[in-house]
């Protein structure tokens, strides 16, 4: 797409997120541009630090668990004593970036409004780990809970997986995971899922949004994928281009997020017409005037924060109908 041809977003975003592209936090360097992969992951987490300030105070508790692939850091929210679930949130940031510190208030948000325990796991980024390592981390961290509820206070009877962006297609594939597989953490009751990607190599929104002000360039969305996959097969994989699994039976209960000026939308759109199509439980909502990674500036967008509570309520909704 010739780049005067793509829709001027930032002159169509809501006010709100207006003020968030143009804000400046103080002493923030610029973003490194010289493709130091440890440089952009220290930046990340340092502008990262002001928008999870203020987050809700709770019990937390940080565990290392073992898997084949090493210890993967956990950390584990308790809004309450007795909780009806536990939530695994998996974390954005393109498969190369973000970790527990950086999404924390996002996971202190849905705990409180789930009043479920949730559990972010910090799964191996890429390049250094490949596809479908996370994938497989998540699905040990889920076992070992599981086999250690007790010990940890925690109902792992029911269970859901969250995410946001990369965050979003992790968490989707690890439920599907655990289904083909056979894999038992828990009855999956639902799956929180915003502005993620699910497998399209083209779309309508890919080519009339995107830009510097989202880092989600064509070149920017090819680079991710490069650095996530082994090679150009996996593409094809039903756990990386999920529409290549079977979206027609078994699917948890999934709430899908987008953001209307993402370009990203259309994997959203795609997912929720596919599983409409086949029966399959699901619920999207458009948030209007809002950019990609919106829910992580809940500090100033009201957007954000109502795309928190409509996730949480839609996964108390699944607890609730599967206890009737």
């Amino acid at each position: 797409m010739k780049p005067e041809n793509k829709i001027p977003v930032l002159e169509r975003i809501s006010a709100e997120m207006n003020v968030v592209a143009n804000f400046q936090q103080e002493n923030l360097p610029p973003w490194p541009v010289n493709g130091d992969i440890n440089a952009q992951r220290q930046h990340y987490t340092r502008e990262r630090q002001f928008w999870n300030a203020d987050a809700p105070e709770m019990d937390t508790r940080e565990y290392a668990v073992p898997t084949p692939f090493g210890a993967i850091a956990t950390r584990l929210y308790f809004p309450q004593p007795e909780s009806k679930a536990t939530l695994f949130y998996l974390h954005g940031g393109g498969f190369i970036l973000g970790n527990l510190d950086t999404h924390d208030r996002i996971m202190r948000l849905l705990a409180r409004y789930t009043q479920c325990t949730v559990i972010g796991i910090d799964y191996s980024l890429s390049p250094e780990a490949r596809f479908p390592q996370a994938i497989e981390e998540t699905a040990a961290v889920c076992q070992f809970f599981h086999q250690h509820a007790d010990a940890f206070s925690l109902n792992m009877q029911k269970i859901g997986f969250a995410g946001d962006s990369a965050g979003a297609m992790l968490s989707l594939a690890s439920a599907l995971w655990l289904r083909d597989r056979n894999i038992v953490c828990g009855d999956v009751v639902g799956v929180l899922l915003w502005y993620g990607l699910y497998g399209l190599q083209d779309s309508v929104s890919r080519r009339l949004f995107g830009g510097h002000w989202d880092g989600l360039t064509r070149q920017d969305l090819q680079s991710y994928e490069q650095a996530y996959l082994r090679d150009a097969d996996d593409r094809e994989s039903p756990y990386y281009c999920l529409f290549n699994n079977d979206l027609t039976r078994d699917v948890p209960p999934c709430f899908i997020a987008g953001a209307e000026f993402d370009p990203l939308i259309d994997d959203s759109r795609l997912l929720h017409q596919t599983l409409q199509a086949h029966q399959q439980p699901c619920e999207y909502k458009m948030y209007p005037g809002t950019l990609h990674a919106f829910l992580h500036y809940s500090r100033m967008i009201k957007a954000a924060d109502d795309a928190l509570r409509d996730g949480a309520q839609y996964f108390t909704q699944q607890l609730d109908d599967a206890q009737r």
